[in-house]
């Protein structure tokens, strides 16, 4: 800012403050978040769980992403449900920040890959007494896949899990 005075100009130094900003769309669904749970134990869903603590910390999505080392938009989708699931290190570090149990993290799915999902496809087989050829009769897969899932040379997906295990192995 300056301004003429006596024919000399005068200048007066402009202070620059800066300060994050919490855009009101923001504020207003944190509010509404919060008063949709009262706690932490009250949420059941992952997304919600993620959302929760994430408020708590008064932390934004890119910086949650950036403390964990993850791209915004996998963040984002994480807390919409729009993934299916996380890779253990990204879990680790998500439970590391929040201060929560990393199974709390994870869904059925996720939590059968954690356990081990050759151990517990193994566990199963052999409480059915059955060798690895009828196992995947019975299952209706190939002995060569159940191979690689029990050695876990091959991760088993969402949807063969589903298909095949969901309802037959309990963790």
């Amino acid at each position: 800012m300056s301004h003429t005075e006596n024919g000399e100009t005068k200048h007066s130094p402009l202070y620059v403050l800066s300060f994050r900003l919490m855009a009101p769309r923001k504020l207003l669904e944190a509010q509404l978040f919060n008063r949709q749970y009262h706690s932490y134990e009250d949420i059941d869903n992952i997304p919600d769980r993620l959302r929760f603590c994430r408020h708590k910390l008064g932390l934004m999505q890119k910086e949650v992403a950036q403390i964990v080392g993850i791209a915004r938009s996998t963040y984002i989708n994480l807390e919409t449900g729009n993934h299916n699931g996380f890779d253990k290190t990204t879990a680790d570090k998500l439970s590391k920040l929040y201060n929560i149990p990393v199974y709390d993290l994870l869904d059925d799915y996720n939590r059968f890959i954690a356990v081990g999902q050759g151990k517990l496809i193994r566990e199963h087989r052999e409480s059915l007494n059955l060798g690895k050829r009828p196992f995947a009769r019975l299952v209706g897969v190939d002995a060569n896949m159940i191979r690689l899932w029990e050695s876990e040379r091959k991760q088993i997906s969402l949807k063969s899990w589903e298909k095949y295990f969901k309802d037959r192995i309990t963790l």
